[in-house]
């Protein structure tokens, strides 16, 4: 089990306001507020004309499920090749919060997870793929811990690993546990927590021994994907059609 302190809630007023922004400026999908742990939360369904699954979508700290670097180009890029996308608001903290700010976050982020993924199975008879940015992708691995990754098809993690100076992860990635397809993707100019975490991912990766798994690096990207969120949904389209 995933066993950290739960005394640090998150900031559900700022949680609305960004939601209350949101909703009015979606141009693409639709605004469905699912339920977990008594508390209503956005998530934007965008539906493809021949859908071959669902891509669950997890955005990184403190931004929300219509960001418009790395999110709002893979929530909408992916519906022009055939996936429904479902991107979820994750828990946040005020702007200047941290790392080690967020991990008493993570059990939080577990029931949205689940219902994200019941609301994707209720929707659509077909995969289920979960992509998980940055602290997005922490909130994952926190749920690894939890609950069996049979519940999906695929995991795509995007800049696995980010923490912040003197922050370091308590403990690995279980991503030997995880027996689903994986895609590790990161930037050519990630955090170098992230870069130097690579090698390591990979080997974790490897020992789950899946053959669909893959890592991939993107040429001239930095961890936010600026400018470059075309190039990073391209990356995982390609992927998605070995599965």
């Amino acid at each position: 089990m995933f066993s950290i302190s739960t005394a640090c809630a998150s900031d559900l007023q700022r949680e609305k306001r960004m939601a209350d922004e949101i909703v009015d400026a979606i141009l693409d999908g639709d605004a469905v507020f699912l339920k977990a742990s008594g508390h209503e939360f956005l998530s934007i369904y965008t539906e493809a004309d021949e859908p071959k699954g669902t891509a669950i979508i997890l955005h990184g700290r403190g931004f929300h499920p219509d960001w418009q670097d790395a999110i709002n180009p893979l929530r909408v890029g992916l519906v022009e090749s055939g996936w429904n996308t479902l991107s979820v608001q994750m828990p946040v903290l005020e702007k200047q919060a941290k790392y080690y700010d967020y991990l008493p976050l993570f059990p939080e982020a577990i029931p949205r997870i689940e219902a994200a993924i019941a609301y994707a199975r209720e929707q659509l008879k077909g995969k289920v793929i979960l992509i998980a940015h940055s602290c997005g992708a922490h909130m994952a691995m926190a749920w690894v811990d939890t609950e069996s990754f049979e519940l999906i098809d695929a995991y795509i993690g995007i800049g696995m690993g980010a923490t912040d100076y003197k922050q370091p992860m308590k403990r690995p990635f279980p991503l030997d546990k995880i027996k689903v397809p994986i895609l590790d993707v990161y930037a050519e100019n990630d955090y170098p927590a992230v870069l130097k975490m690579a090698p390591e991912r990979l080997r974790l990766i490897e020992l789950a021994a899946n053959k669909k798994s893959s890592q991939v690096v993107v040429e001239g990207a930095e961890h936010y994907y600026v400018d470059k969120g075309d190039v990073l949904t391209q990356v995982i389209e390609q992927w998605l059609l070995t599965l």
